[in-house]
């Protein structure tokens, strides 16, 4: 995951916050459940970036051809 591929995340999962908690604050169901939706897709996308960060790395560590050498 790239850098801006991670702020970007964040920065989504950050506004849903807001979002939701003007929603809760001014009584606004529409707000709460649109920030809600936000943050949830902006962790949803940093999960799955650091998933694939993390299986890319344990292929570089696996020895060529995937199996072990006796």
């Amino acid at each position: 995951m790239s850098i801006w591929d991670r702020a970007k995340a964040r920065a989504e999962e950050l506004i849903g916050r807001a979002e939701e908690v003007y929603g809760e604050s001014h009584g606004d169901a529409a707000a709460q459940v649109a920030g809600e939706a936000r943050r949830l897709e902006g962790e949803a996308e940093e999960e799955a970036e650091e998933e694939a960060a993390e299986r890319t790395e344990a292929e570089r560590q696996e020895p060529e051809g995937g199996a072990a050498l006796h």
